[in-house]
């Protein structure tokens, strides 16, 4: 018997990024990499020029040697099958004569990130190489500037989303398939963020939520990178770059605390959530077990109670686990009706992911029954227990979910983060206790605590 094992090789198509590298680790090739690798394709790498830089900028940069770069570009395109290729900083007008020359080879999809300025306000490019990008630009599958970008490349001054409508028609008539504009830098009526990419025939606006940070350093690149391993996988452009933008906002919601500057956006934020989906749904499943075991009857409303866990960067329902079906008194005590599944919630998920917008560390929420035997112990949780009145909630249709509107109005009146929210009831709602906690244990302890006092 030998002791050697066979190998599992693992199937991913490739991507070559061609960019320069950042020692700070945020943004450049290790941003590109990181992206790529955890969208599920292999990164290769061509680096046109070694930055010295961190969160707070750029202190030197030492540009690569043309015909090296030539001869990364050349060893990665001789051994490896290239499904997509992503170029970014690409430091002078050389490099980027050579970058065009052999995109206009490729037969890969190729996406053309035109890295001139870093958002500190670092130079990147110097102006001979702003002239040289429009041959690149030629030959893009999806260009996607910003507004400064844009403004360089078109001459156009892009303030708003007709502008960006604008540019991104002068993009695609130097020969871009599509120009993903990126409003990342660009006010809003509604204070959104407004991308904007334009085709040949079509023009699609993508919308987004403008989060409260600094930390965005590196998201241009994770953007560019994650069109690329889509469009590598097979995607449609539309499709890439939607799913792109979807991501990067999750990156960049929750970012990395990391150097002395803002921070970096969180390049393995899709990963970690991926594999945070299994302990999640455990975790769910044992808060079951001991309501089950201690025979939580007491707790369960008419409607049944839910125990719902998000993933550490959950956006949305479908990123939530809950019981399918409830949990629901029987004669003998508690049971649920069907397993836990990921989108098997509506209002317990509604309601944690409109908690997590106040406070992103919680995870877990449940609801129980609310009567006088409850409320006093409310009082005895380790955090405030917030009454609301949901005879003043919304209509659904007028400020979209009403448990977005029941959690915003207790964090409004708590000071920190609450335990627990609860109502009377109204006209066709049962009264009802709402508990949240960042871990499982704490969500236990104080469902435990309430079923005591029963």
């Amino acid at each position: 018997m030998t002791d050697e094992r066979l190998a599992a090789p693992v199937e991913r198509p490739t991507v070559l990024t061609v960019a320069g590298s950042d020692s700070g680790g945020g943004a450049g090739v290790q941003a590109d990499l990181k992206t790529i690798e955890a969208l599920g394709a292999f990164g290769t790498s061509a680096i046109t020029s070694v930055t010295a830089q961190h969160t707070r900028g750029v202190t030197s940069t030492h540009p690569v040697p043309v015909d090296e770069v030539r001869a990364q570009i050349e060893a990665v395109g001789s051994n490896f099958d290239v499904r997509a290729v992503k170029t970014g900083m690409l430091g002078t007008a050389s490099v980027a004569e050579v970058v065009a020359d052999h995109a206009a080879d490729w037969t890969a999809p190729v996406v053309v990130d035109p890295v001139m300025v870093a958002a500190s306000g670092d130079r990147l490019l110097t102006r001979a190489g702003e002239d040289a990008y429009e041959e690149l630009v030629a030959e893009a599958t999806v260009v996607t500037p910003n507004a400064a970008e844009a403004a360089a490349l078109t001459g156009v001054d892009v303030r708003d989303a007709a502008t960006m409508r604008e540019a991104g028609r002068e993009l695609v008539d130097l020969g871009a398939d599509w120009a993903l504009v990126t409003g990342g830098h660009v006010e809003t009526d509604d204070g959104t963020v407004r991308d904007v990419l334009v085709g040949r025939d079509d023009v699609v606006t993508v919308d987004g939520p403008r989060v409260d940070t600094a930390a965005t350093h590196g998201s241009g690149c994770a953007l560019s990178s994650a069109i690329a391993a889509r469009l590598a996988r097979r995607d449609d452009p539309v499709d890439a770059v939607g799913f792109a933008v979807g991501v990067v906002e999750r990156m960049i919601r929750y970012p990395l605390a990391v150097g002395e500057g803002p921070g970096a956006v969180h390049h393995l934020a899709p990963l970690r959530d991926r594999a945070a989906r299994q302990p999640t749904r455990a975790a769910v499943e044992r808060i079951v077990e001991r309501l089950v075991a201690a025979d939580a009857r007491a707790l369960i409303p008419e409607v049944g109670t839910n125990v719902a866990g998000a993933t550490p960067h959950a956006e949305a329902v479908d990123e939530t686990v809950a019981v399918e079906g409830r949990l629901v008194r029987i004669d003998s005590g508690v049971r649920s009706v069907r397993g836990t599944r990921f989108g098997a919630s509506s209002h317990v998920a509604r309601f944690l992911l409109a908690a997590r917008e106040r406070d992103p560390a919680l995870r877990f929420a449940a609801n129980v029954r609310f009567d006088e035997r409850i409320e006093s112990p409310l009082d005895a949780l380790d955090a405030p227990a917030i009454e609301i009145d949901r005879r003043e909630e919304p209509s659904p249709d007028e400020e979209g979910s009403t448990m977005g509107w029941a959690a915003e109005r207790a964090f409004d009146a708590a000071t920190g983060t609450p335990a627990a929210v609860y109502d009377r009831g109204a006209v066709g709602k049962e009264a009802m206790v709402r508990l949240v906690a960042a871990d499982e244990e704490t969500l236990t302890d104080r469902l435990l605590t309430l079923l005591d006092a029963c």
